[in-house]
């Protein structure tokens, strides 16, 4: 088995000033944050890759087009499936004070909850208010695979990998406490962000030496390193592909680490106007996002 290799280094999807039309691209900058610069008002240019996000085989042409707005880097309809990983992180299930699972801590999110970078978090009315429901944000590595995989081998794991991106798994803390599964409380539309870009997997030759952090109002609240990860991104693949196929496309976001809001004393929680980014190493860059929350008059059920 050899590991997917693409033409492009970073791939970003966005509405082109240009035509109008969302296409696919290489920003002509490498070494640029496109989402800081997008929220920034910065110009962003990018090579277009004519072809699909998860062919391979797509090529980097040398037409440049302006991004008018930077979008998530696969579609909903590109992911199909979003698998993820609770209690990954030594350092959070310590500051949660629960024991390391023996087993990676499987969950779904439906592909409805995804968005992309500058799309506001939309905190639904039926968890209001936030202080009880306590909506809280994790900045997450997300794994994109690149080719079918089912059976694999820790050794092999990573040649299925296409690309690397960032991800912030909102979670609403109330519900997710209350049930042993966390698929409603963290499944909520419009409340996941990935993005701002995917980075090919061989251009990062060790998923598991990228910090990552999380920023609220100006305020670092995360700060760690896929290091302490306790299932790495090769055991997270070949655990998950046992009697399973992950499609191309699917995304695994593959955990969070200390920092959290719930644990600190008092809770720390997301709210209306709030601005927050996760960002991620190795050339991922800083996804934004408001936080808003939904008003009406309809009461939550439960």
């Amino acid at each position: 088995m050899s590991p997917l290799r693409t033409q492009w280094t970073r791939l970003i999807r966005f509405l082109a000033a240009e035509t109008g039309q969302i296409h696919i691209g290489e920003p002509v900058d490498p070494k640029l944050d496109v989402g800081l610069a997008a929220h920034q008002h910065k110009t962003v240019k990018a090579y277009e890759i004519v072809g699909s996000a998860l062919d391979p085989a797509a090529q980097v042409t040398k037409n440049v087009l302006t991004v008018k707005e930077l979008l998530a880097p696969l579609s909903r309809e590109d992911v199909g499936l979003v698998r993820c990983l609770g209690l990954n992180y030594a350092d959070h299930a310590a500051e949660a004070n629960l024991a390391k699972p023996a087993y990676p801590v499987l969950f779904y999110k439906p592909v409805t909850s995804l968005i992309g970078p500058e799309v506001p978090v939309t905190i639904p009315r039926h968890v209001q208010p936030v202080d009880k429901h306590l909506p809280d944000y994790e900045v997450e590595l997300t794994v994109v695979i690149g080719k079918s995989a089912k059976n694999v081998s820790e050794a092999d794991a990573l040649d299925y990998v296409l690309a690397y991106t960032a991800g912030n798994d909102i979670s609403f803390r109330y519900h997710q406490m209350a049930v042993s599964q966390w698929n409603f409380s963290k499944g909520f539309d419009n409340t996941t962000p990935i993005g701002p870009c995917l980075v090919a997997a061989h251009t990062i030759s060790d998923p598991q030496k990228l910090p990552l952090k999380t920023v609220v109002n100006g305020k670092t609240v995360q700060d760690g390193t896929t290091a302490d990860q306790i299932f790495n991104v090769r055991q997270t693949i070949a655990f998950l592909s046992q009697g399973t196929t992950l499609l191309p496309g699917s995304i695994i976001m593959t955990g969070t680490p200390k920092g959290v809001g719930f644990v600190k004393k008092p809770p720390v929680y997301l709210k209306n106007g709030d601005d927050m980014n996760v960002w991620l190493g190795g050339g991922v860059g800083t996804l934004f996002n408001a936080v808003v929350e939904e008003r009406g008059t309809e009461k939550a059920k439960l």
